[in-house]
């Protein structure tokens, strides 16, 4: 069974507050940010790779971003999935959910057949939810998202996703692009022979000759969604530091209420 997880990188949670907006194109500065594997696509990797323990097979992993992306991309491999293939270059830059898909299915594709395509729901930074269902759609593969339970029998693959007050079952066959949501297991840890042996696995970067893609497909160009106006909201507020006596400073605090109205 050939099964492709796309996994994304985030920034890492602990450097949040470094993540500025460019004013000229509007969009995140992520350079110098570290980055972890978004937390919902280890959850896609655990899937994947307890599919291949009960019917074998290989998981590759697939992802668009940066080429510094690959020690991310190799905590994947630690985790036990068998290739990766980074998809990377400046033209990518800048995509909407669409433009994403276009490079995630081109890649796919280019992989070869495929059995199952797993990614997580959504990812930390953009939570949009769309990936798995625009991957599919260009893959030409049947599609759900929000899958908390994953069973294959025969040729026969049932699955259960979470709505608002409950859940749907599903039955069906492969192929499918199929987002999980967290709920579906518990990722395993990584080990020190997973670290050293994802040294020497196969892994690929490819750029959009190697894709046979347009630059003006993808990227910001390629991007039906374009950022509108930043507009920084000015408070006009001050500070002032009150020093003395407890009692001198609940004075000054109720006359400056009063001053601004606050209080009567």
């Amino acid at each position: 069974m050939n099964i492709a997880v796309c996994i994304k990188p985030v920034p890492n949670p602990g450097y949040y507050h470094r993540i500025t907006i460019a004013p000229a194109t509007k969009l995140l500065e992520r350079k110098g940010i570290p980055t972890i594997i978004n937390p919902i696509d280890k959850n896609a990797i655990e899937a994947a790779l307890q599919l291949k323990e009960q019917l074998g097979g290989k998981v590759v992993l697939v992802s668009m971003a940066p080429p510094d992306a690959r020690e991310t991309l190799k905590e994947g491999l630690a985790m036990g999935a068998d290739e990766a293939y980074l998809l990377s270059d400046h033209a990518f830059a800048g995509a909407d959910t669409l433009a994403t898909a276009r490079v995630l299915a081109s890649g796919l594709k280019k992989i070869g057949e495929l059995d199952l395509i797993l990614t997580g729901s959504e990812s930390a930074d953009g939570g949009t939810n769309h990936i798995p269902s625009q991957v599919g759609e260009l893959m030409g593969f049947a599609h759900l998202n929000h899958v908390t339970e994953l069973n294959l029998e025969a040729s026969t693959i049932k699955i259960k996703t979470k709505i608002e007050n409950g859940y749907v079952e599903y039955q069906g066959s492969l192929p499918l692009a199929l987002g999980v949501a967290r709920e579906i297991n518990t990722p395993r840890y990584t080990t020190l022979m997973g670290v050293v042996m994802a040294q020497n696995k196969p892994f690929t970067t490819w750029g959009p000759g190697d894709l046979g893609l347009d630059p003006a497909n993808t990227g910001l160009a390629g991007s039906p969604t374009q950022p509108g106006e930043l507009h920084m909201p000015q408070h006009g507020r001050k500070a002032e530091l009150l020093e003395g006596a407890p009692e001198d400073m609940a004075g000054k605090i109720v006359a400056i209420l009063r001053n601004a109205g606050v209080l009567a």
